[in-house]
């Protein structure tokens, strides 16, 4: 998969578009809780994933207080178990300590804990409801 950095507002929609297909279509998220202010922040870093120039996957991070916050990470059904959800993470942490930060955060779906675990991160919350689905706050200390 190929990994770019989003930054004009028409790829900036494709990445909204992958999203929505996920989070909205397939899990119920209702698009006024998927889509919000910090997707038009400039500070705000979306990332997308091709394959075969076909877009297959997006994810944003945001920097607050001290730690890169890895949020919106999505792969279309068809393409999950093939490593591109891990490659979008680690271009997410790659670009953290790019900002000189070592700490990066994330809210995971439960279903999804092991995942991550794999990558690397610790839970550090309880069991918490956000648009209707249960999550975790996870850390990873990056080096």
């Amino acid at each position: 998969m190929i990994i770019k950095i989003t930054e004009s507002d028409a790829h900036k929609q494709l990445a909204f578009d992958i999203r929505t297909k996920v989070f909205v279509d397939e899990q119920n998220v209702p698009p006024e809780e998927e889509l919000d202010e910090f997707d038009h922040d400039s500070e705000t870093v979306h990332f997308t994933g091709y394959e075969n120039d076909k877009l297959i996957a997006a994810s944003r991070l945001r920097f607050v207080e001290g730690y890169g916050k890895l949020e919106r990470i999505c792969v279309l059904l068809e393409y999950r178990g093939n490593a591109h959800g891990k490659q979008l993470i680690l271009a997410m942490e790659d670009k953290i300590q790019q900002r000189q930060l070592t700490k990066a955060k994330l809210n995971a779906q439960t279903h999804a804990v092991d995942f991550y675990k794999r990558l690397g991160y610790e839970v550090v919350s309880g069991e918490f409801m956000d648009a209707g689905i249960p999550h975790v706050t996870m850390v990873k200390e990056l080096v």
